[in-house]
């Protein structure tokens, strides 16, 4: 404070400074220059690793997010460029007419030569910046003549896929996230794809146009994977569309970005990019997996045939936010123990297929599984017990 005022008392004060005094006054003036000289020296340093780190967009995996990532660095630059362009003039200028040597400000207003200059270059810039982002944004509008395309349903708090044309077309599944519940909690250590590995990832050939169809069952969610490139928003009776082509063999994570309630950080997203043999096996395999679990919803089940399959169900959809227990986290998710709904067996179905409340609509699983969650928690938790077929929902749904 005291060499602060010596600096006011000995610049502002006309005729009552002295060389020596001068010189202790911008004593603290030195001394920020050498602290922002360090400064700059050290961004410089660390501005090789800054383009590596995680604070950077992930490596491209597509030559669309290539163009992105080239986009990204070339705003990136003129927008520095700018700033210090503007702001270096800016402190040149307050430091070469500084009072203490003795300059007088102008008094003017108005050149016509500026005026013309601040109005041309910016316009000049604006047009650099966008026609390549503009070639950019067309290209990522163009989803034609797409090779495979799949529909992305957003529910909470999983993905369902289902492949509506090209190679592996009648293929659909659930995606929900696989991390286990232990890491969650911390009760064991966390791996390496902590809450980015799903149980079912995205599969699609290499170098082939994927079409997106994205939609949602209940609330809006977004899907996207910035290392290819793409994203777009899941809004309930719309579709929206969005493209992407992998060029590269590899696991791609992205998540949905769009807020969606408890569990929006438990709904990530991961696209396996494989050879195109490798698609082909992968497709044959999955077909006959679906063969093989294909179920008849015709079919009288036993209860305890329903309850071994609800009981997989529940752990795998419900459990989140009616625990494991069945004890819920009333008000928002109430308890299945003892509950008057359960015991109401077409109140039940509805609840299941339409939901209610913070609780999502469930159509999207088969009704075999409807059957066997709602025949588990009527059995279980002290419950009473009872028995509901899966022809009750297929019956529902009509």
């Amino acid at each position: 404070m005291l060499a602060w005022r010596r600096l006011n008392t000995d610049v502002f004060n006309k005729g009552e400074g002295n060389e020596a005094g001068m010189n202790r006054s911008w004593l603290p003036l030195k001394r920020l220059q050498r602290i922002a000289f360090g400064l700059l020296t050290l961004a410089a340093t660390n501005a090789g690793a800054a383009i590596t780190s995680r604070y950077n967009l992930p490596p491209p995996g597509s030559a669309l997010a290539q163009e992105m990532y080239e986009l990204h660095d070339f705003m990136l630059i003129i927008c520095g460029a700018i700033f210090v362009l503007v702001f270096g003039v800016m402190f040149y200028s307050i430091w070469k007419h500084r009072r203490s040597k003795g300059a007088v400000a102008a008094n003017w207003h108005e050149n016509t030569t500026v005026e013309i200059v601040w109005t041309v270059i910016p316009f000049i810039i604006i047009i650099l910046m966008a026609l390549p982002a503009t070639r950019t944004i067309v290209a990522m509008k163009d989803t034609g003549n797409a090779d495979v395309t799949v529909k992305a349903t957003g529910y909470q708090w999983q993905w369902g896929y289902d492949y509506i044309r090209g190679e592996g077309e009648g293929i659909g599944f659930l995606s929900q996230l696989a991390t286990p519940r232990s890491q969650i909690e911390g009760d064991e250590a966390k791996t390496p794809n902590y809450l980015s590995e799903v149980t079912h990832p995205l599969v699609v050939p290499v170098n082939q146009k994927i079409r997106i169809i994205t939609t949602a069952n209940d609330v809006i969610h977004s899907w996207g994977v910035p290392a290819l490139g793409v994203k777009q928003d899941a809004i309930p009776g719309f579709t929206r569309d969005a493209w992407f082509r992998g060029d590269q063999i590899g696991t791609f994570y992205g998540r949905c970005y769009e807020l969606c309630g408890k569990d929006h950080a438990f709904m990530p997203i991961a696209v396996q990019v494989v050879s195109a043999e490798d698609y082909t096996k992968w497709v044959a395999s999955r077909r006959e997996a679906m063969a093989a679990l294909a179920d008849d919803p015709a079919k009288a089940w036993t209860q305890t045939e329903l309850v071994a399959r609800g009981e997989k169900v529940y752990a795998a959809n419900c459990q989140a936010c009616h625990q494991p227990t069945g004890l819920g986290a009333p008000p928002a998710f109430p308890a299945v123990a003892g509950s008057k709904v359960v015991a109401n067996t077409p109140e039940l179905v509805q609840i299941l297929l339409n939901g209610r409340n913070a609780m999502p609509s469930w159509k999207g699983l088969s009704d075999v599984e409807l059957g066997a969650v709602a025949t588990h928690v009527k059995s279980s938790f002290g419950n009473k017990g009872g028995i509901v077929q899966p022809a009750d929902f297929r019956a529902a749904r009509k």
